[in-house]
């Protein structure tokens, strides 16, 4: 009977894994396809793409190649020249692709919420906690600055909208830090490529621990006034894009 048992366990433990072989190879078929997409996407809309990328591996590879006649290792460098000018050729794909899917949301409705809930590292993000029928929105985001209030739409809408929430914020929160930020092309704005950069520049004023915190307190503010929001706008190439951003991260 023992014997059994291990045999039947054992047949468990190899389904298990290959199993498991297989999610991930499906989620790495997944990633290539996205990636895949959003390559033949941009080349169709960003005819410097390709000379661009072509261009990053010769030069690089020539560099190379020309540093290493000078030193008698030609043919030693000339395959690191080829694989940093891949690597070239990626990073100039992927900050095109993100260009591009930038400037299709901007001016979108949830185009800054989509932005924040993309943001890398610890960040609670809460879309819609205040809201006009004109989709205007303000986002509440938790981060090591405190708490920051990220507003878009119509300026003289969200600033009341702003007032408002950051007054019941303050009350629960005490003396943590709370930021206004603006969502927009004009003076005084962020612009939404921009976004997420303001946001890693603010000053860190507080620690996981009163992270914590903080977002228990905020937990009471669940009712939430104005209309539901989307989730943010997914122009094409943007599913893509957090696709590329979860591939970059793991690497």
């Amino acid at each position: 009977m023992g014997r059994m048992a291990k045999q039947g366990s054992g047949a468990a433990s190899k389904e298990e894994k290959k199993a498991a072989k297989q999610a991930a190879k499906a989620a790495r078929r997944e990633r290539f396809s996205q990636i895949w997409q959003a390559f033949q996407m941009q080349r169709r809309e960003d005819k410097l793409l390709l000379p661009l990328m072509i261009g990053a591996v010769v030069v690089t590879a020539l560099v190379l190649f020309g540093i290493g006649l000078l030193i008698g290792q030609q043919w030693f460098l000339l395959p690191t020249g080829v694989l940093l000018g891949i690597l070239l050729a990626v990073i100039i794909f992927g900050r095109r692709v993100q260009k591009n899917v930038y400037a299709k949301a901007t001016g979108q409705p949830g185009a800054a919420g989509w932005a924040l809930d993309n943001m890398r590292g610890q960040w609670r993000v809460t879309q819609a906690v205040a809201g006009t029928t004109q989709l205007d929105a303000v986002h509440r985001v938790i981060g090591r600055p405190g708490v920051v209030l990220v507003a878009e739409g119509v300026p003289h809408r969200t600033k009341s909208l702003v007032a408002q929430e950051k007054k019941r914020v303050s009350r629960i929160i005490g003396q943590v830090p709370i930021y206004e930020v603006l969502v927009g092309e004009e003076e005084g704005q962020v612009p939404l490529s921009k976004l997420q950069r303001h946001m890693t520049k603010l000053p860190r004023n507080i620690d996981k621990n009163q992270m914590e915190t903080v977002e228990k307190r905020l937990a009471a503010l669940a009712n939430r006034s104005g209309p539901a929001m989307p989730k943010g706008p997914m122009p094409r190439n943007a599913q893509q894009l957090k696709g590329m951003q979860r591939t970059a991260r793991r690497r």
